[in-house]
């Protein structure tokens, strides 16, 4: 089965699971076991094919710009799932920046009822990181988060401008280790990653920019 044919089916199966029609990510917490497994299956049998295996080395033009995510089973993403004073989550985007070696994770916030709307924002740099195998920095970036943003941008659809952001404080890193991210397969529109945790992250190149 070539690469077209199971970015296909992954794609069409986050489709069919996607209960919500704002953007949000899907995460596993919630899936049938059969069904994170099969998304697992596929997603593995694509990072197979994957067309640029040193994505560092030949590839990072094609990691510039803004991703959105689509699916995950991070625990920074599944705890997004149960916000207090029923905020919801909605789209989520990593912005990565090559030349400034810089990215940011930005997931927009809203209440269903329309009272409150904006976003949580975490800076962070990164590092090519050095292959054991190759000595070469091919697929593995290490990451040094930096600030964490909360803020609100708008109650009852009035813009609150001194509350973007309320509050800005340190991003944490992972204790005892140094956090990673694997890029297991990349193309134009396509991005999975995994975690030092083994998470797992399915993005989809952005068209709409956030801020």
């Amino acid at each position: 089965m070539n690469n077209q044919i199971l970015k296909e089916k992954l794609q069409g199966t986050l489709k069919k699971i996607q209960t919500n029609s704002d953007g949000s990510p899907v995460t596993n917490l919630k899936l049938d076991k059969a069904l994170a497994k099969e998304i697992e299956q596929l997603t593995t049998e694509l990072e197979s094919l994957n067309p640029h295996p040193q994505p560092l080395l030949h590839a990072t033009a094609l990691l510039e710009g803004a991703w959105q995510l689509q699916y995950s089973t991070a625990r920074e993403i599944r705890s997004l799932d149960s916000l207090p004073l029923g905020l919801r989550v909605g789209k989520v985007y990593q912005v990565i920046n090559i030349a400034d070696k810089l990215f940011f994770n930005l997931a927009q916030v809203t209440h269903p009822l329309g009272l409150v709307s904006g976003y949580v924002k975490v800076t962070a740099s990164f590092e090519p990181a050095i292959s054991d195998i190759s000595g070469l920095a091919d697929k593995r970036i290490n990451v040094d988060f930096d600030k964490r943003y909360l803020a609100i941008e708008k109650i009852l659809g009035i813009d609150t401008p001194k509350l973007n952001p309320f509050k800005v404080v340190a991003a944490n890193n992972p204790q005892g280790r140094i956090a990673t991210l694997d890029i297991t397969y990349l193309d134009e529109f396509l991005r999975i990653g995994r975690g030092g945790d083994e998470s797992l992250f399915i993005l989809n190149k952005a068209n709409d920019l956030p801020m």
